[in-house]
Formats: C-alpha cells, sequence, structure tokens
C-alpha cells in the first residue's frame, strides 16, 4: 500500500514530468561518469572506455545499497551496531570491486580511481560552480 502523501504526489506527476526527470538522471549519469572516465584513462593507461566508466556509475551504488542492506541484515543479529561499521567497509569494498571488474585492473587501481574520480569531481565543480551557480551533486558541495 502506498502512503497517502506519496499517493498524491505520484498522482500529480505528469507524463512530461516522468520523461524530464528520466533525462534529468540520464543527464547526471553521465556528468558523474565522466570523472570517473578520466580517473580510469589515467589509471588504465588509456584503456578505460566511457561505456566502462558508465556502466561503474551504474553498477557501483547499486552493489553498494546491495551489500550494505544484506550486512547489516545478516550480521546486525549477530554483532548488533558493530555490524553498521562492517557493512560500510565491505559495501566500500564492494564497489571498489566493480571499479576493478569494469576496468579490468587490480584492486590497488580500482581503488585509485575512486579516490581520483572524487579529486577530479571537486575540482570539475569549481569552475562549474562558478559559471552557473549549482554543483554535482548539489547537496554535497556549496556553490562558489
Amino acid at each position: 500500500m502506498i502512503p497517502a502523501i506519496l499517493s498524491v504526489s505520484l498522482q500529480s506527476l505528469t507524463l512530461v514530468d516522468l520523461i524530464t526527470i528520466l533525462v534529468g538522471y540520464i543527464i547526471f549519469w553521465i556528468m558523474i561518469s565522466i570523472p570517473v572516465y578520466v580517473a580510469g584513462k589515467i589509471l588504465t593507461a588509456g584503456k578505460a572506455t566511457f561505456g566502462e566508466a558508465m556502466l561503474s556509475t551504474l553498477l557501483g551504488p547499486v552493489v553498494y545499497v546491495i551489500v550494505l542492506l544484506l550486512v547489516n541484515y545478516f550480521l546486525g543479529a549477530i554483532a548488533g551496531l558493530s555490524a553498521s561499521i562492517w557493512a560500510y567497509i565491505l559495501a566500500f569494498i564492494a564497489w571498489i570491486w566493480v571499479f576493478k571488474a569494469s576496468f579490468k585492473t587490480n584492486w590497488l587501481a580500482g581503488l585509485g580511481i575512486a579516490i581520483l574520480a572524487v579529486v577530479i569531481l571537486v575540482v570539475l565543480n569549481i569552475p562549474l560552480g562558478s559559471l552557473f551557480g549549482t554543483a554535482i551533486p548539489g547537496s554535497f558541495f556549496p556553490s562558489v
């Protein structure tokens, strides 16, 4: 059953609203894939493709959430609150595995791609924030 407040919101959406949301998510996905692509190109000696970057940015969060939920569920009964710490650690390792598998590289390069992608994202957000008054993701980076 859908909560009343959510059903009102869903009922008020038009087809144009849904298409706009979908297009917005696709643009966001492409923009988030750019730093991952650049990091992959740097750390794989130019062998990375934009498709690999898009695959890793699509699957990474999904794998992260699945591992986080499963570890919390199964370890929560045994380890209590410390299960959350283990869940975050294992989910992060799983996300690194997605980079490793997507870019066909080793664990250290997968970790390097993740770290370098964040650095590149921060650097790209400086001119983006200055020119457009926004950043990606907007809630994470303050406007310049």
